[in-house]
């Protein structure tokens, strides 16, 4: 009797602590690893190309996020569904094959009050899914206990390191895996159905008021969701192909024409019962359109279909900036169009010509794409890590990312729902983005010459927004200090990844001039650091030394004088100013424990922030000047523990300038207090009146600016509460330079948890817009954890690393990509794709002979 009272006794202890822990003590789904459950609920990945748009495909199998019309449209979830039919002796068996709809979904979407009408949310369905991610792939298996048939959805788009144009293709394809898991044959239409969500108003009832000008056109082997442009229209324009291989596909280009809700209701029928509707091309606005793959699998037996899609939208009224007009010179003018024109509408005439190309090229583009996930999976770094990677590779697919006509790059910051936020490749944001000059180098290159040539005007200054198309724009606003200066060192990273010295001597003297117009700007005393106001990532103005802005000068400093010493260029004013900036730092700047701001503005040349007539007028009330008198210019953080406090040398360190700029000790005093005050693992309590959903509740985070010694300004920067994930990865990053992996990983761990799938959109780190730039300072963690950077330049590959001597890691240079790593102690190369030309390596400042393979 004692026995089980006490055994009984135990259990209520145990659901009570259960219940009091609630997540703690719950399974936890595993970094890197699959979602199910409510993991799926917000899973969606991206596919599409590089500045082409994308479509996702949700962790359940539905696509949703449609976005290709050159802008993002995150809510357009478009009737679109594949459906298999299993014929029986007695019954059919009829699913949509996707998993259960997400809850959230029944109350939380537009239109939710009237039903949700025109959603397939209503059709039967699989009872499981399962969804896998490695990148560009992604899995999906499906369960339901009806069903006798292994399923298994495979979403991706081309993505090829090196090869931009292929891997910037507005195209996908979600591959359907069956496997017949019974002892009978099994005979089976597959059918894939789609409305035209391509015409431009969708009315509230899809069924109804369709305008003239929405046709479904025929294309090889499935059809094309197509809308009509007028002249005085061209971007009202643009095609969407559904397609397939299979031989014996039938399609039916136009639903049944009816009112209410006739359309679906036919199209599901035909769906239950096997059947297959062939109709021809009509020339008149219909509902939507469906193909059909009639299969028969023995027991055992395996069959794929393809469902190949692609798009076409290649004009746009997008317009950015505040151009000069007339332009400074005739050829200034980069394009023909005054608007953005998609760089695809360059390559391909139309949309035939794209899906030919799509449909002749898809097996190749399909090996390549899987050679780069092998390659990258292939690596052993911790899982957080590779999930946090992989993960925001997929901003390279969305929204935020586009490529105009001419090739070059040209990106926002992240997307707002409807369109792209803060515009022009903005350069304090993209500083902190890391996986495109490795995987793309030349793509990130055309940012560099947009920056120095075209949006640098004969004075120096940078405009930190470009303008869209690119072309010359005025000069009305701040230069950003921490946005022009790390150009000078992404300048240095460019030319040691290609190895192009002559690209360097053209932009040398923009550059120079960038660096002259950064000193007298904001150093005229030449002391060595960043002292007059200067603008920054977080949208106001620092008055007075700091340390985030100076380690930037310095850094910049270290790369011009690599390159000036390269290019036999006068060197010494930047030598003088480095040693001067080294001593300020290390002395004026560090209060025993992290580096801070010297608060100052009495004393500068710059008018006070409170002159209305000036141009660093902030709003000031006056309650706020009767701050300004106590404490200074709003905005501020003082003796705060900045999160990015030594930001520049992070930058320097990710674009391969190795030398200690600053006392080590110094450095790792600064990231470790980081650490030690600003993550949080319980936000529950904290207080945020800015914007707090990228981290609330008992979620955990880095705080941006903390306050140890409790001398928080009345007003401190804006943002200074929040929680970014770039900089938690930019600072987990600079942490394992410095060897404090485990510290580093806590951040990730951190990090990552928020993006779990129940919340939050795993592959769609947010801040200032969804897939926000930022985000890609993850990618830094391979050189940070490895030490591994090849430098074309000299031809040498640099090993370093913070995680013993076995390990592997993905690695791509200009001219390949593969693996590297150590095997006991001993460097190797594997080479997936390309040619690596190494003469010398030196691991951990030793030179040792190195193995270099071929897959």
């Amino acid at each position: 009797m004692k026995s089980t009272v006490f055994f009984l006794t135990n259990i209520v202890l145990f659901v009570a602590v259960s219940w009091l822990l609630g997540d703690d003590m719950a399974e936890k789904r595993k970094f890197n690893g699959p979602y199910n459950g409510e993991y799926l609920n917000r899973v969606a990945f991206p596919i599409g190309g590089i500045g082409a748009g994308m479509i996702c495909l949700e962790g359940t199998g539905a696509v949703s996020h449609v976005s290709v019309r050159n802008e993002p449209n995150v809510d357009k979830e478009p009737l679109t569904f594949a459906a298999i039919c299993i014929k029986g002796k007695d019954k059919n068996t009829a699913k949509v094959l996707e998993g259960p709809v997400p809850e959230w979904k029944y109350f939380g979407k537009p239109r939710s009050g009237n039903g949700l009408e025109g959603s397939s949310f209503g059709l039967p369905r699989f009872e499981k899914a399962e969804f896998q991610a490695r990148f560009p792939f992604a899995d999906i298996k499906l369960e339901d206990p009806e069903v006798n048939l292994g399923v298994q959805i495979t979403g991706w788009s081309p993505f090829i390191p090196g090869d931009a144009d292929n891997s910037g293709l507005p195209a996908g394809a979600l591959e359907y895996h069956f496997k017949n898991t019974s002892s009978e044959t099994c005979e089976a239409v597959f059918s894939f159905h789609s409305q035209n969500f391509m015409r431009i108003s969708l009315p509230d009832v899809w069924e109804k008021s369709f305008k003239p000008g929405y046709f479904v056109k025929p294309i090889h082997q499935g059809f094309l969701l197509w809308q009509d442009g007028e002249p005085e229209h061209p971007e009202d324009e643009g095609g969407f192909v559904f397609a397939t291989d299979e031989e014996n596909v039938k399609v039916n280009h136009y639903w049944f024409r009816g009112g209410s809700y006739d359309a679906l209701t036919m199209a599901w029928k035909s769906v239950e019962k096997g059947e297959i509707f062939e109709n021809p091309p009509v020339d008149e606005t219909v509902a939507g359109a469906s193909f059909y793959v009639p299969f028969t699998l023995a027991p055992n037996e395996e069959k794929t279909i393809k469902v190949m899609l692609c798009w076409y939208v290649p004009h746009t009224t997008l317009r950015r900036g505040n151009f000069i007009d007339p332009p400074v010179t005739p050829e200034s003018k980069t394009c023909c169009a005054s608007t953005h024109v998609p760089y695809y509408a360059a390559k391909f005439k139309n949309i035939y010509e794209l899906s030919d190309y799509w449909r002749n090229n898809y097996n190749k583009l399909h090996q390549e794409s899987k050679l780069f996930s092998k390659a990258f999976y292939s690596s052993t770094l911790a899982p957080e890590v590779m999930e946090a990677i992989a993960a925001n590779l997929t901003i390279l697919k969305s929204p935020t990312v586009l490529r105009q006509a001419d090739g070059r790059l040209w990106a926002w910051e992240g997307c707002h729902n409807q369109k792209g936020c803060c515009p022009g490749s903005c350069t304090h944001v993209w500083n902190y983005a890391q996986a495109i000059p490795h995987l793309f180098p030349s793509l990130e290159r055309t940012l560099r010459e947009t920056e120095f040539y075209i949006s640098q005007n004969e004075q120096g200054h940078q405009q930190f927004r470009s303008g869209l198309p690119i072309d010359y724009i005025k000069h009305t606003y701040h230069a950003a200090s921490d946005g022009q200066l790390g150009g000078i060192m992404k300048v240095y990273r460019e030319w040691r990844i290609s190895g192009d010295t002559n690209w360097l001597e053209k932009i040398w003297p923009p550059m120079q001039k960038s660096m002259q117009y950064c000193i007298e700007t904001w150093d005229p005393d030449h002391k060595g650091i960043v002292e007059e106001p200067h603008h920054n990532t977080y949208d106001i103005e620092f008055w007075g030394p700091d340390g985030m802005c100076t380690s930037f000068y310095l850094g910049a400093l270290t790369a011009i004088i690599e390159m000036g010493g390269t290019l036999n260029k006068d060197i010494s004013l930047y030598t003088s100013l480095l040693e001067k900036g080294k001593k300020y730092m290390e002395t004026g700047l560090y209060n025993g424990e992290y580096f801070i701001q010297q608060i100052k503005w009495k004393e500068l040349k710059a008018t006070a922030p409170s002159d209305k007539n000036q141009e660093w007028k902030r709003g000031y009330s006056p309650e706020a000047l009767e701050i300004l008198e106590k404490e200074g210019p709003k905005y501020q953080y003082g003796n705060g523990c900045l999160s990015d406090g030594v930001l520049g040398l992070w930058i320097a360190r990710v674009c391969g300038l190795d030398q200690e700029i600053l006392d080590k000790t110094k450095v790792q005093s600064h990231l470790t207090s980081i650490h030690k005050y600003n993550l949080v693992k319980d936000l529950f309590d904290h207080a945020n009146p800015q914007r707090p959903s990228y981290a609330l509740g008992h979620e955990g985070g880095l705080l941006l600016c903390t306050w140890p010694e409790k001398d928080e300004p009345s007003l401190p920067f804006i943002y200074s509460n929040e929680v970014w994930t770039g900089i938690e990865y930019q600072v987990a990053s600079h942490l394992m330079f410095e060897g404090y992996v485990k510290e580093g990983l806590e951040i990730v761990r951190t990090c990552r948890s928020r993006y779990d799938g129940r919340v939050r959109n795993p592959f769609d780190e947010y801040e200032c817009g969804h897939w926000y730039a930022r985000a890609m300072s993850s990618y830094g963690m391979l050189q940070a954890l490895t030490g591994i950077r090849y430098d074309a330049v000299d031809k040498t590959l640099y090993i370093n690393s913070q995680i013993g001597d076995d390990f592997t890691v993905f690695l791509a240079t200009a001219s390949a990509f593969g693996t590297a790593g150590l095997k006991n102690g001993q460097p190797f190369v594997q080479l997936y794709k390309g040619e690596l030309d190494i003469e010398k390596c030196f691991v951990s400042g030793k030179e040792k002979p190195v193995s270099v393979s071929r897959l």
